[in-house]
Formats: C-alpha cells, structure tokens, sequence
C-alpha cells in the first residue's frame, strides 16, 4: 500500500499543539501552508534557464503563530528529520543589519525568508513548522518551507500580493541563507502550482486529470543535501560550457554546437551540458506527449531522462537505479526516473492506475531499501488562496 500522510488539518493541529505547550498561551492567530513538488521530467535545467515540468503536490509545510510586541522571535520545528536544536530564538536587528546564517541549517531558510521580505521591517512574532514533505528527499522541502514562511510574514504584515515577486525573494533567500545556487522551478511551483496540473512555465498548467493515470513518487529514504559542493559543481560547470560556446545559458545551445565545441572543453564539462542541452528538448518533447495523452512516449522520455541523469550528470545512486529499474519491469507502467537534483532522494513513475498495487508490491519486493510510496496526483487539497488556511472555532478550542 501506499505511504499515508498527515493533510493539511493535521499539520495544522499538530503545530498548534507543540505551539501550546511550549509557549502555553492563546491559540495562534495564523497558519498558512505550501506544497511541495515533484518534477516530472526536466531536471537540472531550471538554473540553465531551461525547461522544467514540475507539479504541486499534497505533500506540504505548514506554519502557524502569532506575532508578539518587540523584535524578539521564537521558532521550533515539529520535524524529526531537522538538525539540532529544533527550536531557535534570536532578535531582528533594527539598524538594518542583515540576519546572518548559522546552525540549525533549517532556520537559515526562515532567516533568509524574513531577510528577503518584501515589505520590511518585519516585527517580532513566534511561530511553530510541521510538514509532510521528506526532508532531503527531491521534493522540494526547502521551497516549500520557504514560501509557507513568506506567507506566513504577509499574513503579519501584507506586502503588495505579487506571486512571481514572492517566488523570487524565496529562491534569493536559499542562495544567501542555505548557500544553495538553486533555480527558481521549486518556488514557482510551490507558489503558482495548481492541483491537478503540471506547470510548464508560470502561466501554462497543463492538466492531469485522466484517472486513468497514477503518478507514484518512491522515497529511497536515501538522505542528500544541496548545500553540499555537487550541486554547486554541477551549476558552475555548466555555466563553463555556456562560456565556451558563446551563450548566455545551455537553453541557447544546440548538440551541433556542443558538439564542433567538443575539442574545446574537457570531457565532464562535454558531458554535462550534454545532458542539459538533451533534457532541455526531452521536457519539450514531454509537454506536448501529455497534452496529447501519449503516456507511452511520455515514460519512454522518462526512463531516457533517468539514465542520462545516471550517465552524463552522474547524479543518481544505486538505490535510485535499483527503483527505476524494478518500476519499469511492470506491466502498465509507462516510465520511472529519479526526481529532484539527486544523491538519493526519490523516483517518480507514471503509470496505469489498475497496475497500482502490481507496481508497489514489485518495487518493495525487489529492492534492498526501506521506502515509502506516495500517490502524487490525489485531490486532496487545494494550493490558492494564498495558501491560507483559516483556524475554525472548533480548533481554536483545542
């Protein structure tokens, strides 16, 4: 069977009753909530100003409180997976001085966030995060926490409400805060995404509505983490292959061109942008097969995107591989590859929704890892609205 995962409304009141113990006061006044996500095919071509085609998911991040008088602010995780200590207080400078980052790595994303607010100076405040989105996992925890954060500082003091403007000041604070040289995919999904649709860019959803179709997300439980230096040495040598060919980004760029540059980069850098320049045009390939429907060249992409990732990129692992090829030996299944940017984390299959439970019990069968399997494409919950989700009066008395 599928994993199970707390909604929304369980997030919620399992922060509010952290929040209770530990500050043993009223109830807080806001809570607000943004997803995580899955990116179908396109990986490692945001940062490259390529095309991406991610989806929200019901895996999200929650936060709730209440801001306080002064400039003092109090935040815990409920997180079992986030570094020590799980609780962080510190004051927010009133001479305009920057947050500076620091340890637990979790709150620099929060200290990032309040950073790059839109509509400074933000006031002091105590607030508690709980999320179903696995941490390290490709799905876009960090994203998701931070746009669940900014929403939180617009419910305490509003700033002008533009989505693409939040998506930036979300992406700006992982690069300044966590170090992380991320794209801005993650963000914009997890601001902009819309249940049941894949987002190819800002403004074009395409749906995913055919019930006849699961989408399974498989956790290697295999932990990564992107402040590390591979990711940051993916980025810069990509950046050298776009210099080498005269142009601005690998979205510019042609295998012709790559290819009459060959004798002018070493091998890995040739590699590299071999896969981006390729997954680049796979993910354009990909869009218009889902607009059609053509599930079958659809997971063909997939399975192609996921060995150019394991061969090229070289950012899969063995657990990854081994969940790939267990997934696409199953009849009704159209394709599998790892998500997200890699080192563990999890794998994503399209699939025929009759082969659902065939397809879980082969992957737990034939795998060495502890996994846990998600249906991603469920109506659980709703991602406008601001992601604001209103306290009744029923559990304001919890």
């Amino acid at each position: 069977m599928a994993t199970s995962y707390q909604s929304v409304s369980e997030l919620v009141v399992t922060a509010r009753q952290l929040y209770g113990q530990v500050f043993g006061e009223e109830a807080p006044r806001v809570a607000v909530y943004a997803p995580g996500r899955v990116n179908l095919i396109g990986e490692h071509t945001d940062y490259n100003q390529g095309f991406v085609l991610p989806m929200a998911l019901p895996l999200v991040t929650v936060v709730v409180g209440s801001p306080t008088a002064g400039q003092d602010v109090t935040v815990l995780t409920a997180a079992e997976d986030a570094d020590e200590p799980r609780r962080v207080d510190f004051s927010l400078p009133t001479d305009g001085s920057p947050l500076s980052p620091g340890l637990p790595s979790w709150a620099n994303y929060v200290k990032g966030v309040i950073q790059h607010y839109r509509a400074p100076p933000v006031s002091g405040f105590r607030a508690v995060i709980a999320s179903s989105v696995p941490l390290g996992g490709g799905l876009s925890s960090s994203a998701s926490l931070e746009v669940a954060f900014y929403t939180f500082l617009q419910q305490l003091k509003p700033d002008d409400g533009d989505m693409v403007s939040k998506a930036v000041a979300c992406q700006t604070a992982e690069h300044t805060h966590a170090g992380v040289p991320c794209g801005i995919m993650d963000q914009f999904v997890s601001v902009l995404g819309k249940e049941g649709h894949a987002l190819v860019d800002q403004a074009t959803p395409v749906p995913l509505a055919d019930p006849r179709l699961v989408i399974l997300i498989t956790n290697s439980n295999v932990k990564h983490s992107l402040t590390g230096s591979e990711y940051s040495t993916r980025r810069r040598q990509c950046e050298e292959a776009a210099s080498i060919l005269g142009k601005d980004s690998l979205r510019d760029a042609t295998m012709k061109d790559l290819e009459e540059a060959r004798n002018r980069m070493d091998d890995v850098t040739y590699r590299r942008a071999r896969h981006v320049i390729e997954e680049i045009q796979r993910t354009v390939q990909a869009t218009e097969a889902l607009k059609r429907g053509a599930y079958k060249e659809f997971g063909k992409l997939m399975v192609e995107s996921h060995n150019s990732l394991r061969d090229l990129y070289e950012v899969s692992c063995r657990e990854l591989d081994e969940l790939v090829a267990a997934a696409i030996k199953v009849d009704g299944v159209f394709g599998s590859r790892m998500t997200g940017g890699g080192f563990g984390g999890c794998t994503v299959t399209l699939l025929q929704a009759h082969a659902i439970d065939m397809t879980i019990l082969h992957i737990q069968v034939n795998t060495q890892t502890h996994i846990h399997i998600y249906m991603a494409n469920v109506p659980n919950v709703s991602y406008q609205d601001y992601h604001q989700y209103t306290i009744s009066r029923k559990e304001a008395g919890r």
